[in-house]
C-alpha cells in the first residue's frame, strides 16, 4: 500500500501521515519492544514511510534502528532504504548556558549510532530558553554537520514567528517546522503558518488528534479529572480548557461526528484530514502504542472533505476562546499551566 507524499525539500518527500514516537518513550505505559517493532512494521506496510522521534524519547531511536534491521531482513534492502526517520536535537535546559560544539556533535553522533545510519534524514532543532543566547550558534553547528554529510535536512520544532525570522536572518536552511496544529489549536494561524508558506518551510503537525481526545471515545463522555491516564491526556486537556471547556469541546466532537458519518469515517480521521488541508501543511504526525488505530490513521490521508464539511466544523470551532498567542508561547512559560508539566532535562534523566 502507498500513501500520498509531499515534497518538503528538492528530492525529498514525506508520507502525509507520519508515525510519531513520543507514545513509545515510556510515558504512556510499558512498551513491549518486540510488539512495538511489529506495530511499526505494520505502519510501514500500510504506506507510512516516514517516522518521527527525538533524542529525548527514551529507547525510540533504538526501536527505529531495529525496525530498519527488520525491514532489511524481511522486506529487503530497497524497503529499508525507503524508511525515513526524523529525529530531534533537544539539548537539556541545564546545559544551555554552557553548550559547546562538542555537545551538538555528540547528540547527533549518538542519534546516528542509535538509528544505525550514516546520515539522518531530518534533524529538528529545539531550544528550551531563548534567554540563553547561544541557540543560533548551536543551530549553526548543526548546519556544519549537515554540510559534512551527517544529516540531510534541518528542521525546527516549537519556534514562534519571531525566532523563525531570526533563523532566516542567520541564513540557516530550514526545511520544516514541527508545531502543534489542529482544529483545537490554531495558533499557527496567527502569522506563523503564512511566514512558513512565504519562505517555503513545510509544516509537520502534531497534536492533530489531541492525544486521542479528538476521537469517538470521548464523544458524550464525562469530563475527565486528575489523575489522567498518560502524559498526552494531561497536555491536551489543558488545550481543551483553553479552547473553551468541555461543553464546547463536545459540540466540536458532535460536528466532527456528523462529517464522519457522511464519509464513513471516524472523528480522528476527519480531525487529521482537516489539519492536512490547512495551507502549508505537509504531513500530520500521529502517535500510537499499538496497531489498533492504524487503519483510521492511514484513512485520514484518503479522505476528501467538502467546503460544507469544513464549514460545519468551523462554525463550532469559531467559538473558541484560545489557545491564544503564537506557536508554543504558552508552553515556554515554565511556571504556567502548560510549561509546568514539561520535562526539561530528559537526556540527563536517561543517562
Amino acid at each position: 500500500m502507498s500513501l500520498t507524499t509531499r515534497e518538503i525539500a528538492p528530492g525529498y518527500a514525506v508520507s502525509r501521515v507520519i508515525r510519531g514516537g513520543w507514545q513509545l518513550a515510556g510515558g504512556h505505559g510499558a512498551i513491549d519492544r518486540r510488539q512495538a517493532i511489529d506495530d511499526l512494521l505494520a505502519a510501514f506496510d500500510s504506506g507510512v514511510t516516514t517516522f518521527d522521534c527525538a533524542d529525548i524519547y527514551t529507547g525510540v531511536e533504538e526501536l527505529y534502528g531495529a525496525l530498519r534491521d527488520r525491514l532489511h531482513a524481511t522486506r529487503g534492502a530497497e524497503a529499508a532504504r525507503r524508511l525515513q526517520v526524523h529525529t530531534k536535537l533537544v539539548p537539556d535546559l541545564a546545559i544551555l548556558p554552557t553548550i559547546r560544539r562538542a555537545d551538538v556533535d555528540g547528540i547527533v553522533d549518538r542519534s546516528l549510532q542509535r538509528l544505525g545510519v550514516e546520515r539522518i534524514d531530518l534533524v529538528q532543532f529545539h531550544w528550551w530558553d531563548f534567554e540563553q543566547g547561544r541557540w543560533l550558534e548551536a543551530l549553526g553547528w548543526l548546519d556544519d554537520l549537515r554540510r559534512s554529510g551527517k544529516l540531510r535536512l534541518i528542521g525546527g520544532t516549537n519556534f514562534n514567528s519571531f525566532r523563525l525570522g531570526e533563523i532566516f536572518a542567520a541564513g540557516v536552511p530550514i526545511a520544516s517546522m514541527q508545531v502543534q496544529y489542529s482544529v483545537l489549536d490554531r495558533r499557527p494561524d496567527n502569522g506563523f503558518a503564512k511566514l512558513c508558506r512565504d519562505r517555503g518551510v513545510a509544516l509537520l503537525c502534531y497534536g492533530t488528534v489531541a492525544g486521542g481526545f479528538l476521537s469517538d471515545r470521548w464523544l458524550g463522555a464525562a469530563e475527565p479529572t486528575a489523575p489522567m491516564a498518560n502524559r498526552s491526556l494531561v497536555k491536551y486537556k489543558l488545550i481543551i480548557d483553553d479552547f473553551g471547556g468541555w461543553e464546547l469541546f463536545q459540540a466540536l466532537l458532535g460536528a466532527l461526528r456528523r462529517v464522519a458519518d457522511r464519509h464513513g469515517a471516524d472523528i480522528a480521521s476527519v480531525a487529521s484530514r482537516l489539519t492536512l488541508d490547512y495551507p502549508g501543511v505537509a504531513a500530520v504526525i500521529i502517535g500510537a502504542t499499538t496497531q489498533a488505530h492504524l487503519a483510521a490513521n492511514v484513512a485520514a490521508a484518503g479522505l476528501s472533505l467538502t467546503d460544507a464539511d469544513r464549514a460545519e466544523v468551523e462554525a463550532v470551532a469559531a467559538k473558541r476562546r484560545g489557545p491564544a498567542g503564537d506557536v508554543y508561547d504558552l508552553e515556554r512559560d515554565r511556571g504556567g499551566r502548560h510549561g509546568s508539566i514539561m520535562k526539561y532535562d530528559l537526556n540527563a534523566e536517561r543517562d
